[in-house]
């Protein structure tokens, strides 16, 4: 089964928030929540061994590149997700790129400046955790910069895009969507675990308070920035499981898609003698 369909956000349509169920669980109707994390598990390994496959050849034919954009909340799983997913990659051809606070020198260029010099080269997959959306999300949100400057920001995205697309970039971009009462929880248990306190901020408090806020700014990004040549899919995340298998199964079928090869060579294996 393909999910793309099902769970990509169609160009030009209205995006309801409240509609998004971030329990859902698309492609897995029937099965029990034991056998169907049972089968998401299995099939995530299965994926990622295809996807070092697909990676090599990517790598080798040296010709296009592949960029994974990961937005959402707290503790949607952005980390967790490249963990699960992408295990399997080659590091050599594969890079995260996290997006902080903008450096000075950053902030002194235009918003797109260092997402560009990001972008993969020709052959590699990058994978970016926050990306060039954080300028129409928190920056929105924050009232960062005035609304006449962020609301063109939407329209320069999708031209940026189209000009990745155009020059031999295929982009995926995924939101996770939680909901607020599994972000609670996952803070919460951040809080318990002596292992993962130091993940956890006041700042997380704060964010949460503006929830509201930023289900209106991911609408918004959703609905304007879900192109064809740049599609949005919505991914459920409040299942841990689900949310790694549906990632992994897009970026799967996505680079089968693409289909890459390796170059032909007119090497003769049988007149060449190594020494020994």
């Amino acid at each position: 089964m393909d999910l793309r369909p099902h769970l990509r956000v169609p160009p030009g349509s209205p995006v309801r928030m409240q509609d998004l169920d971030p329990r859902a669980t698309p492609g897995m109707e029937g099965l029990s929540t034991r056998d169907a994390k049972d089968r998401a598990e299995q099939e995530v390994a299965a994926n990622a061994d295809r996807m070092a496959v697909l990676q090599q050849r990517l790598f080798a034919e040296n010709r296009r590149a592949l960029l994974i954009v990961l937005q959402g909340m707290d503790t949607s799983g952005k980390d967790g997700t490249i963990r699960a997913a992408f295990s399997g990659l080659n590091q050599q051809g594969c890079h995260v790129t996290s997006f902080k606070k903008p450096s000075e020198d950053e902030a002194d260029r235009d918003f797109l400046w260092r997402i560009h010099a990001a972008a993969p080269p020709k052959g590699e997959i990058g994978i970016f955790n926050r990306a060039h959306y954080e300028d129409v999300l928190i920056v929105r949100v924050h009232e960062m910069v005035p609304q006449g400057v962020w609301e063109r920001r939407y329209a320069i995205i999708n031209d940026f895009e189209r000009y990745l697309s155009v020059t031999g970039t295929t982009v995926l971009k995924f939101y996770l969507h939680i909901s607020r009462a599994e972000q609670r929880e996952r803070l919460l248990a951040r809080l318990a675990d002596p292992e993962k306190r130091w993940k956890f901020s006041m700042q997380d408090i704060a964010e949460r308070a503006r929830w509201d806020d930023y289900m209106e700014a991911y609408r918004a990004a959703l609905e304007r920035c879900s192109t064809e040549h740049a599609p949005w899919h919505v991914i459920p995340s409040d299942r841990k499981w689900y949310r790694n298998w549906a990632v992994s199964e897009i970026v799967r079928a996505t680079l089968e898609e693409m289909d890459p090869m390796i170059p032909p060579t007119d090497l003769d294996p049988a007149s060449i003698d190594i020494p020994e």
